[in-house]
């Protein structure tokens, strides 16, 4: 057991006494809680602090690890320059986790390194520890854009390549809670800010890991939280073992919520392979679906299924209703993983001469082309959630007030670029969000007038 203590923690840059010049007394019960995590990583004496940080190199779809011996930082841009940081980078820890992520095809390495300075998410923890224990070396580790469970998934390596190198570790899990707990915060106020606040401290507190998967991504963003990914890559490096842990603080004075939190292993725990309850639950409920969806999805996933496993366009098969023959409609094929979009792709209008071809091509598209996602593995089709959108007629409209994101899918124009949102799609709650997010799709500027166009959907299952 080689991973020593887990510690969740904030990283506000007021706090650091150079920087705050006063205000860093807002926030002393975090300071507080911050200065016993350093004597308590002090008292383990690791070789090794391993920092998921936000603010560190962050990818869509890539884990950046920082590659190198060394790494320099300073507070400069927080106008504290003489607060500097010089660190070394545990070079064989980095190594084994790179070539581990690699065997399980996770992806996570040391290529596309943006920014070689130490980030502040990175050097507030080290401000704090550093006062108590000089000794050990670091891996700073970013987040990315990757589904919950492949944060968990690299826990999991992080735990395997320490045990493996025969490192004695600590991990520090950096971020923020919400940014959305005050009028007066960075964010403004969303009632999901309290509310994310209290879920993340209560179930950190009790350890129950397997709940952070239930964290909706659309949930998250609305409470603008930066931290969730961290703490569930810290959630993946116990995966079965049973864990004693602690509240220690949890401050909302700025808006921004600082919550700490120590976690500690004592010994393996069958029930806990978090994970691997989570896929089993997922794939169970999508066999469910699969069982009671229509004709319209099922067509979908056998179009999926044929394609991932032999690469292969089905023929359209008998017995499918009259609609899907004689109708010809543009269509959407969508594909959600874990909670995730795993892609989607599809028609304005008709291209096909009906709707079952349209949507064999896009089911195949949106698994295989969609240009924001990996192709779909075979491994990843028992837990895939597909729907089917079939699109009716366009309809110029002369202002957003004849829109409703619930009822009307959006078109906006601007000369040849276009951008289109489906409608009933979660986190999109307003009108004005809807044509954000279409404009931003079609590549279009806030600065450039757009002609809009509505349309219904029928949503299959």
């Amino acid at each position: 057991m080689s991973v020593l203590a887990a510690f969740m923690v904030p990283h506000p840059p007021m706090i650091v006494p150079e920087i705050g010049q006063g205000s860093e007394e807002q926030v002393r019960e975090t300071a507080r809680a911050y200065e016993r995590v350093a004597d308590e990583v002090a008292a383990l004496a690791p070789d090794t602090l391993i920092i998921t940080s936000p603010h560190s190199v962050m990818y869509a779809d890539y884990f950046h690890i920082s590659p190198g011996k060394e790494a320099n930082g300073s507070f400069r841009r927080f106008r504290a320059a003489g607060v500097r940081f010089s660190e070394r980078y545990d070079t064989a820890l980095v190594q084994r986790i790179c070539d581990l992520a690699d065997a399980e095809g996770l992806p996570a390495g040391t290529m596309g390194e943006r920014e070689a300075a130490l980030d502040h998410g990175t050097m507030v923890p080290l401000w704090f520890i550093r006062q108590k224990y000089t000794a050990g070396k670091i891996v700073r580790i970013g987040l990315s854009g990757l589904p919950l469970t492949e944060h968990y998934r690299l826990g999991q390596i992080i735990a395997r390549a320490a045990e493996e190198t025969g490192t004695r570790a600590v991990l520090i899990a950096s971020g923020d809670l919400s940014h959305k707990l005050q009028e007066y915060g960075p964010y403004g106020f969303a009632p999901e800010g309290p509310e994310y606040d209290c879920r993340i401290m209560d179930v950190c507190g009790r350890a129950a890991f397997g709940e952070l998967f239930e964290f909706d991504e659309a949930f998250c963003e609305k409470a603008a939280e930066c931290g969730h990914r961290s703490f569930v890559i810290m959630a993946g490096a116990f995966d079965g073992l049973r864990v004693k842990a602690e509240v220690l603080s949890h401050q909302d004075v700025t808006g921004v919520g600082y919550g700490i939190c120590t976690f500690y292993p004592e010994g393996a725990d069958g029930e806990r392979h978090f994970l691997k309850i989570y896929q089993e639950k997922t794939e169970r409920e999508c066999r469910e679906k699969a069982e009671k969806s229509d004709a319209f999805v099922r067509l979908a996933r056998a179009s999926v299924e044929a394609w991932v496993l032999r690469h292969e366009r089905i023929s359209v098969p008998e017995g499918l209703p009259e609609e899907m023959l004689a109708r010809r409609a543009g269509t959407f094929v969508s594909l959600h993983r874990n909670g995730s979009l795993r892609g989607c792709i599809g028609t304005i209008m008709a291209v096909r001469e009906n709707v079952a071809e349209e949507i064999i091509d896009n089911a195949i598209s949106a698994c295989s082309r969609d240009p924001r996602f990996l192709p779909v593995a075979a491994g990843e089709l028992a837990g895939l959630e597909i729907s089917v959108d079939v699109l009716g007629d366009l309809e110029p409209v002369a202002s957003p007030d004849e829109l409703d994101v619930r009822r009307y899918g959006v078109i906006v124009t601007h000369g040849r670029k276009r951008g289109l949102l489906l409608p009933n799609l979660d986190g999109v709650d307003t009108v004005a969000d809807q044509i954000r997010i279409a404009r931003r799709k079609g590549g279009i500027r806030e600065s450039e007038p757009v002609s809009l166009e509505r349309f219904e959907v029928v949503r299959h299952y």
